[in-house]
């Protein structure tokens, strides 16, 4: 018989102990805050650089390591803390990687700096609050931390919790107040495996996929060795069913490849709604639209800055006329009215078989309409065009050569399932997705790469190719993969010239958020956080926290 008391530790119980005396040591009180907002704005980084979007499920399983280093056992005490990390975290995340807001409100909107950057941070505080809830539900559903291992099950069910949560909380973030998912984790994940999800259950289902990842690579702080490669083991199960799945095509070729002109203005937007400097912008581009010869040419967002009822009578004409000539359709930014008190931001399709004209679906708070109660603050800024109404989410697409080009503008590309409803009619389903932006209210900064980013896994969703045109970046071409083929330097006067085939057909995303919007994605996270929560519940007559079995 042994001589070992029967309850003493065993060593597989304790395995865990040195990398829980750092974790201890760093998750203090007076350290764990301020880790997590570093750890935040290290997360922030690497949105808009792809070569590092990896990284971001490293840092995020440093900060669930973080989060699951508490040995209190009341569960509201937990918590508690799991709330002030989950703010912390979203503070240093959201003011690390949009603080190029700042440049649109005081260098562009004409607030005083100190008001300026404090709506920056109440805004960036705003959406911390999504964080902060995931946080508070992951740490208080997670077992206690402690010397003994946790089990495999329990632990499980802790990473399950925190993607589930991080999921659902990262689609209200992207749906509450017309919503903001910029900066939302499935974006990071377009250069790597688990892209491969996208056109299976979108962005927020690579969201949920990265955060679970992220939950199994911290759980190797808390299980014992066996539970450490049965993690290990599920990780890599998760990274090859990505890897696997963007091997799938489901959708083909289809119609002759589009020659395709993309305009890169780079008119200052200092300059851009002056009277002086009107003229040379509609010289420039009146020249670009009536000279150049391709089957579509595509122009900024507003590059027209004013409504055409004060151009010359002859502006529009003379580059319809041109275009025809030419045998070149074109997609023109500029503003438009809809009946006697109505403005719409919009794009008119010129040069084509009938008149086309798609409006604005999805407008920028504050940019494009004042949220109810916040008057006071448009007051405070000095922008024009403040005030647009609304077109559809469906609208029907401009064909080119019999290929559909569905347009839309600015962020609106930020909404997966809002592009999707364009998907419900195979008649009018697209082939190739134009955005027409402007991101120089924000400087020469990062959010040029992160908007790229972000209209690439719109192409992996939906695996059709995109065109960008934009006033100062990222103009480019997007393949129905979601790689850049080609594109202009950004800030730059420039022609991006090259070729788009166009694609059919619908990928499991497009059917079911066509249908269903994101309710698949958040029915996913949801049955995962069930599914968690009944996996940490311990077998009656068990215990839950020494039990090291796998």
């Amino acid at each position: 018989m042994s001589d070992i008391p029967a309850n003493r530790p065993s060593a597989v119980l304790t395995d865990t102990a040195p990398r829980r005396g750092l974790l201890r040591l760093l998750a203090a009180p007076r350290f764990a805050p301020f880790l997590s907002i570093l750890l935040g704005a290290l997360l922030a980084q690497t949105f808009g650089r792809p070569q590092l979007g990896a990284w971001s499920v490293v840092i995020l399983a440093a900060w669930i390591s973080l989060l699951w280093a508490d040995a209190q056992t009341a569960t509201a005490a937990r918590a508690r803390r799991g709330a002030l990390l989950g703010l912390s975290l979203g503070l240093g995340w959201f003011t690390g990687g949009l603080w190029w807001l700042y440049i649109s409100m005081a260098m562009y909107g004409g607030m005083a700096p100190p008001v300026a950057g404090g709506a920056l941070l109440l805004f960036c505080a705003y959406l911390a609050i999504y964080p902060t809830l995931a946080a508070a539900l992951a740490a208080a559903l997670a077992p206690p931390a402690g010397r003994s291992a946790w089990a495999f099950g329990s632990a499980f069910g802790a990473a399950l919790v925190l993607a589930g949560g991080w999921t659902v909380a990262e689609w209200l973030r992207g749906t509450v107040f017309t919503g903001f998912p910029w900066l939302a984790l499935g974006y990071a994940q377009v250069g790597n495996p688990l892209s491969g999800y996208a056109p299976l259950i979108g962005q927020y289902g690579v969201n949920f996929a990265a955060a679970l990842a992220a939950g199994l690579l911290a759980l190797l702080t808390q299980v014992s060795l066996r539970g450490a490669v049965a993690s290990l083991a599920l990780l890599v199960a998760l990274v090859l069913g990505g890897w696997q799945l963007q091997q799938l095509r489901w959708t083909q070729p289809v119609g002759p490849a589009l020659s395709v002109v993309l305009l890169q203005g780079d008119v200052a937007q200092s300059e851009k709604f002056r009277p002086e400097s009107l003229g040379p912008t509609l010289r420039l581009y009146g020249d670009w639209l009536s000279a150049l010869k391709a089957n579509l040419i595509v122009t900024p967002e507003t590059a027209v800055p004013v409504l055409p009822e004060d151009l010359d009578p002859g502006y529009l004409r003379h580059i319809e006329r041109a275009l025809r000539e030419h045998h070149t359709a074109a997609l023109l930014g500029i503003p438009l009215t809809r009946g006697a008190t109505q403005y719409t931001n919009s794009v008119l399709g010129l040069g084509g078989a009938a008149p086309y004209r798609y409006d604005k679906a999805h407008l920028v708070p504050f940019g494009e309409f004042v949220p109810y109660g916040f008057a006071w603050f448009v007051r405070l800024m000095d922008m024009p065009l403040g005030s647009f109404a609304r077109g559809g989410y469906d609208q029907p697409p401009f064909v080119v050569q019999g290929v559909k080009v569905a347009p839309n503008i600015c962020y609106e590309d930020l909404f997966g399932a809002q592009m999707a409803q364009r998907f419900r009619s195979p008649a009018t389903a697209p082939n190739v997705f134009a955005n027409l932006t402007n991101l120089g209210w924000f400087g020469n900064t990062i959010v040029i790469p992160q908007h790229l980013e972000i209209a690439r896994m719109r192409s992996l969703e939906f695996q059709i190719p995109g065109i960008r045109a934009t006033n100062t970046g990222a103009t480019a071409i997007i393949g129905a993969r979601g790689q850049v083929t080609a594109e202009l330097p950004p800030y730059t006067v420039g022609v991006l010239t090259g070729t788009v085939q166009g694609y059919a057909g619908l990928t499991p995303f497009a059917w079911m958020a066509a249908r269903y919007g994101d309710w698949p994605d958040v029915s996913l996270a949801t049955l995962a956080l069930v599914l968690g929560w009944a996996l940490r519940r311990p077998q009656r007559g068990g215990t839950r926290h020494h039990n090291p079995a796998v």
